[in-house]
């Protein structure tokens, strides 16, 4: 996070506590320590080790951009990590401890982005492979970490290589494949030099997705975006078989996992997961998963395994019954919203693009998923009684949902012109009021069979970005992008005051005593204001860069959080106006922030920027400093 600024000295950093999330488009980006009691994977510019049997989470921060792939030692010893960065700019490989959970050393000499990664069998070398604009192989000592040799990593008038795997028994062997290339490399350390040999494949070209080596070295298998499997000889640098002949996995074979007692576990892009055997390659076991299959990671000799996917579900699997079991998940979009019952910390729910999922906060497991097909959620609410789940949607509807079911209640057809974008409820349970792309504000009624529209207000220009109603029900305040927040009397239905600034407002909240709002937005500055007559009381610099999007104050009014495209989460005394806290974790944008009631945890949301679906991840933290 080198593009951040440290946190002053006398400004405490928050503790984080849990991250719901996994980035299911990493290649081969779970993995299963030889311990066998952790999985690690990659989120954002973290690497989160996860026990397998307890919530224990451990972070290893050091990468100042996104993590593209992963490796680990055979002896577990070591992890090894690549990241993507700017254009021209070196892309670190980051060596770790696995036992201290720290950094060993920094590797740079590749530009703009980190492959693939491979550790020699005796953890003696470490090799890696340059994104496109590199296109290099480089060979590591780990005991003086520092490079040995490299190379050009494919021919000139073939494609990138994308994938490498080592060899099982010798330290001086590997193979590295990709776009129309298939080299099997010898080390020759005298001489610090390594030797490509290019494998014959005859009439077949193929596009390298996935590659394993079987635990003998006999053979070397490639799973290909065409869908079938190559199986090639490391001595020869032949091709011994090809299949299936006929029904080929669709979207291409993803990952390839080959098993000490034979066969092969194949995952396709259609996440199709298939246990077969050379030369057919015939499904013998086969199980349909959710989203295409990024991921498999034996656990041990492979009597159990772990699969990742596409839309961020991690899965376990017996070998003997291949049943799934899901054992974590979460959003793999952009998180929109996030939203707590009145009056509990328990539970909180959370929305993104197709999907709303209630999530329980202290095991952090989803625990209802809601889906929209085809459709994007903007903002949830849940109603004071706790009986519906209140949403807003891009198509113009509005949509109510019981909360233990998900089973729909109601749908108000054609709330909006260009979509729901803001959504909130009074706590009598008796309205709602909604925000639309056009700017117009609608209070809507709701009996127990009806929903009537009582007022529409136009006064906004632009979309509806916030809504907060004050305690009576008496008044609420809408923010929009269009520079005003303006302030409504729900008894009249009129407008009460006019906030004006030069910027896009992305956020409000009422103090808890309701004679003064906060707002923030793009101009990165949280402004305080009186409610009775609108005029500005203070001014904050909110944030170094990007635009502040969440906000959130405690419900004694003596603290408030924001976050932004810092990436940073501040918690900020009230009356004093400055930074208390700090807290490092997001590795995206922060969309949304939220205290949780009884000020326990904060919880706020992200996407990633690179990923244009997001890594979806939320991170609690411990709030207890809220309550001083």
């Amino acid at each position: 996070m080198e593009d951040q600024i440290s946190p002053k000295t006398d400004v405490a950093e928050l503790e984080l506590e849990a991250v719901i999330g996994f980035n299911g488009h990493v290649p081969a980006g779970l993995k299963c320590h030889p311990d066998e009691e952790h999985l690690i994977y990659p989120l954002g510019c973290t690497i989160l080790i996860q026990s397998i049997n307890t919530p224990d989470q451990n972070f290893l921060h050091g990468h100042g951009n996104n993590v593209s792939c992963v490796a680990i030692s055979a002896s577990g010893a070591y992890i090894a990590s690549g990241q993507v960065t700017f254009m021209g700019f070196k892309a670190d490989i980051i060596l770790w401890d696995y036992k201290k959970k720290e950094l060993i050393a920094r590797l740079s000499l590749h530009k703009g982005k980190i492959e693939a990664l491979a550790f020699s069998p005796n953890d003696l070398y470490l090799v890696s492979l340059g994104g496109p604009d590199d296109g290099s192989v480089v060979v590591w000592s780990i005991a003086k970490r520092e490079a040995i040799c490299g190379s050009p990593a494919a021919g000139l008038n073939v494609g990138n290589a994308t994938t490498i795997v080592f060899s099982k028994c010798r330290d001086e062997m590997f193979v590295t494949a990709g776009n129309g290339t298939i080299r099997v490399w010898e080390l020759d350390l005298p001489n610090r030099k390594i030797w490509p040999t290019e494998c014959q494949t005859g009439q077949t070209k193929r596009i390298v997705m996935s590659i394993t080596m079987s635990s003998d070295d006999s053979f070397f298998y490639l799973g290909t975006t065409t869908g079938d499997i190559l199986k090639m000889n490391p001595r020869t640098k032949l091709l011994a078989d090809t299949g299936p002949v006929k029904d080929k996995y669709s979207l291409g074979v993803s990952a390839v996992e080959s098993l000490k007692m034979g066969g092969l576990l194949v995952g396709s892009g259609a996440g199709l997961l298939v246990f077969c055997k050379s030369p057919n390659y015939k499904p013998i076991k086969k199980i349909q998963l959710q989203g295409g299959i990024t991921s498999i990671s034996l656990r041990g000799e492979g009597h159990q395994f772990f699969v990742g996917t596409e839309e961020s579900h991690i899965y376990r699997i017996n070998f003997t019954d291949f049943k799934e079991t899901l054992i974590a998940t979460c959003h793999f979009e952009a998180v929109l919203d996030i939203v707590f019952p009145f009056g509990t910390n328990e539970l909180f729910a959370t929305c993104a693009k197709k999907d709303i999922r209630v999530w329980h906060t202290l095991s952090n497991r989803e625990l209802l998923r809601i889906t929209v097909p085809n459709m994007t959620c903007h903002g949830i609410d849940f109603m004071r009684d706790g009986k519906s789940i209140i949403s807003a949607w891009n198509d113009g509807k509005i949509r109510a949902f019981a909360p233990e079911t998900g089973r729909l209640m109601y749908v108000i057809n054609n709330a909006h012109r260009i979509g729901v974008t803001a959504i909130a409820t009074t706590s009598d349970c008796k309205r709602i009021i909604s925000g639309g792309g056009e700017g117009e504000v609608r209070v809507w009624q709701i009996g127990c069979q009806t929903q009537k529209l009582e007022e529409a207000l136009k006064e906004h220009k632009s979309s509806v970005s916030c809504i907060r109603v004050k305690k009576n029900n008496e008044e609420c305040v809408t923010a929009s992008t269009d520079g005003t927040c303006i302030i409504w009397d729900l008894v009249r239905l009129r407008r009460n005051q006019m906030i004006l600034a030069n910027t896009l407002f992305q956020c409000v909240c009422y103090h808890p005593e309701e004679f003064q709002i906060i707002t923030s937005g793009t101009d990165r500055k949280i402004a305080y204001w009186e409610v009775f007559d609108g005029s500005v009381i203070r001014e904050l610099e909110g944030s170094l860069s990007g635009s502040i999007n969440g906000m959130d104050i405690t419900q004694e009014g003596v603290h408030f959080v924001t976050g932004g495209n810092d990436h940073l989460i501040k918690v900020w005394d009230y009356n004093e106006g400055e930074v208390t806290h700090v807290g490092v974790g997001h590795s995206g944008n922060i969309t949304r922030i939220r205290i949780s009631p009884g000020n326990q945890y904060i919880v706020s949301n992200t996407r990633l920027l690179v990923l244009i679906t997001g890594d979806g991840s939320r991170r609690g933290y411990p709030a207890d400093l809220l309550e001083e």
